[in-house]
């Protein structure tokens, strides 16, 4: 591996890692992506799961090199680092000055990013996400996809840039265990399993469902916008439309219903 010492802000590639680091929508231009902090770093050099992608640079700073230096060494000689990857050593106020963590640990990963899979898998175990908005929601569906059998995500216009650095964040690593598809319009969402739909007020309860065996298996879940939850034209595909029974106040927001609903639906299986 080639190793490179850089000093100043103004060269190329520390400008280019970070606008990476700090623009939701520039991994689309870049065809590049940004992993950073130790969690998620290791938790892409573990994955057994990871989807076609190609670490390109290990961005670390100096009082963090020995030991991701060392790390990302012993994966090579495992096969699971191409030898083309490239080590950038920077000081630590230079990586403070690209990160977009408070506090990053001094490592940060430039991935090639996956090609996107235009044909939607009709018969695919699938999470629909209709315009859910907050990064930090549409990570933790993610993560909670990945838990549970999800195979395929697809997303609606409108909804969280799926690769964006604050998602990859709060995703912890889901994403390489999945096939997602975004920047799709509700036509586009034509599948052969049953969807079902999560609706606050109408529908049949998901522990009703749970209790009876009702529920498909594969099929899709739609998860809606926080605040309109989903969109007309999608309700209209619905095989079911279903609703979480909550004994106190209304107060799950979207991330937490889709746990309770795709736990539901793989231990109903």
């Amino acid at each position: 591996m080639k190793i490179q010492t850089i000093t100043s802000r103004d060269n190329v590639q520390v400008k280019a890692i970070k606008r990476l680091a700090q623009t939701s929508g520039s991994y689309k231009e870049a065809g590049q992506l940004w992993l950073e902090g130790e969690h998620l770093c290791d938790a892409f050099l573990k994955s057994p799961y990871k989807i076609s992608v190609q670490l390109q640079k290990v961005v670390i700073s100096l009082s963090a090199k020995p030991y991701w230096l060392a790390l990302v060494e012993a994966f090579s000689l495992q096969g699971r680092v191409d030898e083309s990857c490239e080590v950038i050593v920077l000081s630590d106020t230079l990586f403070e000055h690209i990160s977009g963590l408070p506090s990053s640990g001094g490592v940060g990963f430039v991935l090639s990013l996956p090609e996107q899979i235009n044909a939607i898998d009709k018969a695919a175990h699938t999470l629909v996400l209709d315009r859910v908005q907050d990064a930090g929601n549409v990570g933790s569906i993610l993560r909670s996809a990945a838990a549970f059998g999800i195979t395929q995500v697809l997303a609606v216009q409108g909804s969280a840039l799926l690769w964006s650095p604050k998602v990859l964040r709060a995703a912890m690593g889901a994403h390489f265990s999945l096939n997602m598809v975004e920047g799709l319009r509700t036509h586009d969402v034509q599948l052969d399993v049953p969807m079902l739909v999560t609706h606050v007020h109408d529908g049949e309860f998901l522990h009703q469902l749970q209790i009876t065996k009702q529920i498909p298996y594969p099929c899709a879940w739609v998860m809606g916008h926080e605040g309109q939850g989903v969109s007309e034209d999608l309700l209209n595909k619905a095989a079911k439309r279903v609703k979480i029974s909550q004994v106190g106040q209304e107060s799950l927001n979207v991330a937490a219903a889709a746990a309770v609903c795709l736990y539901a639906s793989t231990v109903g299986h």
